[in-house]
């Protein structure tokens, strides 16, 4: 709601070529409880007062020399936003149609004819003065609205990447991996499709969608995914079901980023030489994506300890993938992935897992 001690402390900006004018308007402000006004003969140093002062209504005459009232509102409407601009009412002795129509469309508000009535113009100041208010009230309350919904659907997406990371955290924690495997793997597989050329949003987005690859996990058998020894065919089969699994549970919705974690959960076992599962892609038919997380999946897996095996070596780990390239993991990547293999291994350090937990584990 705009009050009278709104309207009565708004911001008024007289520009007149002639000194006389300006005082009468002054005093006739002044007197009407107005306080907040400034004033120039000069009209080419209209727009730098306004600037100066922020202006909520300009009275502006438009015959002036050099610099007339019609320089003065296109000059204004190059320099701000149509959202900012102020509400400007022409005080003008030409009375003309032709004249008013020309004021209207350049940007004038409403229109005053000299000598004007001091009531008449009291009334057009206030009339504009508060409708220029209630627009910038609505503003205000449209901004806070949207800072509001801008906070909420931040902390939206920060509980959707949690839940993510959390459910990525129980298929791991299943088949007696670490947390930090993901962490790892996420990280890596981010860092490697940058440095193939995707996009800042397409690395965040594979950063939150690949740690969800092996969520389909969650639906093989213990018999199976804990069996200590080897798995017979049968139980083989089972296993790689967990791609078709993970990709079923993913299904269904129809965010970018549950879209790209079931492609993920579906490919990133295939190789690029056709002998992966589930469906036996052979190289580019495979996403972009999945050959990334495959590769990052892979080397973490090597390089650190578990219950069942000790940890390779970085040097083994880069001789297994240099083997592997062509026939389980794209050789384009390979490339890269050798190239940054020090920012690699920066991650697997930084989010190495603790001593203590994988001795718990054992």
């Amino acid at each position: 709601m705009v009050t009278d001690k709104d309207i009565k402390d708004s911001r008024i900006l007289i520009i007149d070529d002639e000194e006389a004018n300006i005082v009468l308007i002054e005093k006739i402000l002044s007197l009407a409880g107005y306080h907040n006004y400034c004033s120039t003969t000069d009209s080419s140093k209209a727009v730098e007062l306004y600037k100066q002062h922020q202006s909520h209504l300009i009275l502006l005459d438009l015959n002036m020399p050099d610099f007339d009232g019609f320089d003065v509102m296109s000059q204004l409407m190059l320099s701000e936003s149509s959202d900012n601009l102020p509400s400007i009412l022409v005080l003008t002795a030409q009375t003309d149609r032709d004249t008013r129509i020309r004021a209207l469309n350049s940007g004038a508000k409403d229109y005053v004819h000299k000598p004007f009535d001091r009531v008449e113009l009291l009334c057009r100041i206030k009339n504009q003065l508060e409708v220029k208010r209630l627009h910038e009230t609505v503003q205000e309350q449209n901004n806070f609205l949207e800072e509001k919904v801008t906070e909420r659907t931040k902390e939206l997406q920060k509980t959707r990447l949690e839940v993510i990371h959390r459910l990525g955290l129980a298929a791991e924690y299943r088949d007696n991996e670490t947390g930090l495997h993901i962490v790892r793997m996420s990280k890596i597989s981010a860092e490697l499709a940058r440095a193939a050329g995707m996009s800042a949003i397409e690395c965040d987005l594979l950063l939150n969608s690949s740690p969800m690859h092996d969520i389909g996990k969650l639906g093989i058998p213990d018999s199976v995914l804990l069996k200590p020894g080897k798995l017979d065919a049968i139980e083989w089969e089972v296993m790689k079901s967990h791609t078709i699994i993970g990709a079923e549970i993913l299904s269904g919705g129809d965010s970018e980023l549950l879209l790209q974690a079931q492609l993920i959960a579906m490919s990133h076992h295939e190789k690029w030489d056709g002998s992966g599962y589930p469906k036996g892609l052979k190289g580019e038919e495979i996403p972009l994506v999945g050959r990334i997380v495959a590769l990052a999946d892979v080397f973490d897996a090597l390089t650190s300890e578990r219950p069942y095996k000790d940890a390779w070596g970085v040097t083994a780990a880069k001789k297994y993938i240099v083997e592997m390239s062509g026939k389980q993991f794209d050789p384009k990547l390979v490339e890269i992935f050798l190239r940054i293999l020090p920012e690699i291994q920066k991650i697997s350090d930084r989010y190495r897992d603790p001593v203590a937990k994988v001795e718990k584990m054992a």
